[in-house]
């Protein structure tokens, strides 16, 4: 049976919105790999639209991408995806007209609508207790829809956009309008209500990663776990970087945004400070160094050109952070403790692998072997210069090569240790009784 939906989007300007619609079968995408396609556009005239305009505002420049050049009429689809999953195909199409500030929640029934005060009603009219996280941004809400199912709800702060609306907004919707990936959070849509600026996304209930590291949510990762972990992020970033049209440059890859769901499985969220890498470009020239203290590239903070590369050293840090538990700057730490990334490579150099991994991780020789590789590939990542990082999808690689090493670690020492059970006989009392 088919569904549509509509799912009409707010954009900046009176009376504009994104519609986003879509058709898909009942059966459920849950455990889909997703996979994105864009379909090719007709170039009718060029002209000037909201679409562009964000466009401009994310890159900081002129050029945009082709098919933002390319806009057709307010009226007509600007952009095309579809994402094919198990089970079933849904279609997005996005495009303007002028419809009142509702969004589409993707997850009620056909035709349903989400409004401003559906928002307001699913969050217990912004309640603190379904405050579920804070950021530059705002804040993010747990919303709960009328049919039961929930999604998460980032309100900007209203004096982030005194003076119009916040670049992370335009950067935020626009980023995630052109991805879907397993590993990476859902966007449903954004609304504008007078001042108020919120994004719709996909609600993952079990937390962040630094929650977890922290031991402030469940029971403690275990090395095979985190390696999962890496896995999926590396995924999600290489996907950014490689597959789309336009490169993606997240900015911000860091534990606090990497969320984690009930499985122990991770997708990454926070698009704020992302950029579209402009083609036929090897760099772009950043009029503001954006990022988190510790993660960032230090090339970058210099040199202001911002590459894949940057979220490549981010990813290395965070590599670092999943084995030894700790965070990338730790003040409370000794003078040489400090800085993690050069305590922790220090330690590997020195072959006291075992003294820099996390004290909550056991200690066998396949968790050992695994810090080990990883750091490995983490002073990779965090070479000095961009030319000598690996790319994401190579990461994704030797990750991938370190969990298969660990399994077979796991399979030899279970065998080695396996001991036939044999009966316990009592040759003595036998023969007794074979003569009697």
């Amino acid at each position: 049976m088919n569904q549509t939906r509509k799912s009409p989007v707010t954009r900046s300007g009176s009376g504009q919105v994104w519609n986003q619609s879509s058709s898909s079968t009942s059966k459920s995408s849950s455990g889909s790999i997703y996979a994105l396609q864009k379909n090719q556009q007709p170039k009718p005239k060029k002209e000037t639209s909201v679409f562009a305009l964000i466009a401009r505002v994310l890159t900081c420049s002129g050029d945009i991408a082709a098919a933002d050049e390319d806009h057709a009429t307010p009226a007509a689809v600007i952009q095309s995806f579809t994402h094919t999953s198990v089970g079933s195909t849904v279609t997005l199409n996005y495009s303007v007209s002028s419809v009142s500030s509702k969004a589409s929640d993707g997850l009620q029934s056909t035709d349903d609508e989400l409004s401003f005060q559906d928002i307001c009603k699913a969050t217990g009219n912004f309640s603190a207790a379904n405050i579920i996280g804070e950021g530059g941004f705002g804040t993010v809400f747990k919303g709960t829809l009328k049919n039961g199912s929930t999604i998460a709800i980032k309100r900007a702060k209203k004096e982030n956009y005194g003076k119009g609306i916040p670049v992370e907004f335009k950067n935020e919707i626009l980023t995630l309008s052109k991805i879907e990936h397993l590993n990476l959070v859902r966007y449903y849509g954004f609304i504008e209500h007078g001042d108020e600026r919120i994004i719709l996304v996909e609600h993952v209930s079990n937390g962040n990663l630094r929650e977890h590291l922290d031991g402030k949510r469940g029971n403690g990762l275990e090395i095979g776990e985190r390696l999962d972990i890496m896995i999926d992020v590396a995924h999600a970033v290489a996907y950014l970087h490689t597959y789309t049209d336009q490169p993606i440059i997240h900015r911000d890859i860091k534990s606090s945004n990497i969320l984690i769901t009930d499985k122990l499985r991770a997708k990454v969220a926070d698009f704020g400070f992302a950029r579209i890498k402009v083609e036929d470009q090897a760099t772009h020239i950043s009029t503001q160094v954006k990022g988190t203290a510790g993660y960032m590239d230090p090339e970058y903070i210099s040199t202001y050109q911002l590459t894949d590369r940057s979220d490549v050293y981010s990813f290395g840090v965070l590599l670092v952070e999943l084995v030894t538990g700790r965070l990338p700057i730790e003040l409370s730490k000794p003078n040489n403790e400090k800085f993690t990334i050069k305590w922790a490579l220090q330690r590997l150099k020195g072959g006291e692998v075992v003294l820099a991994m996390d004290q909550k991780l056991r200690r066998s020789p396949a968790s050992l072997m695994v810090v080990e590789k990883v750091l490995r590939l983490a002073r990779q990542c965090v070479a000095p210069t961009k030319q000598s990082r690996p790319a994401m999808k190579k990461c994704a690689e030797i990750l991938w090569r370190i969990r298969k090493d660990y399994h077979e670690h796991i399979d030899v020492m279970a065998a080695a240790n396996h001991t036939v059970q044999v009966p316990h006989i009592d040759g003595r009392k036998n023969r007794l009784e074979l003569f009697r």
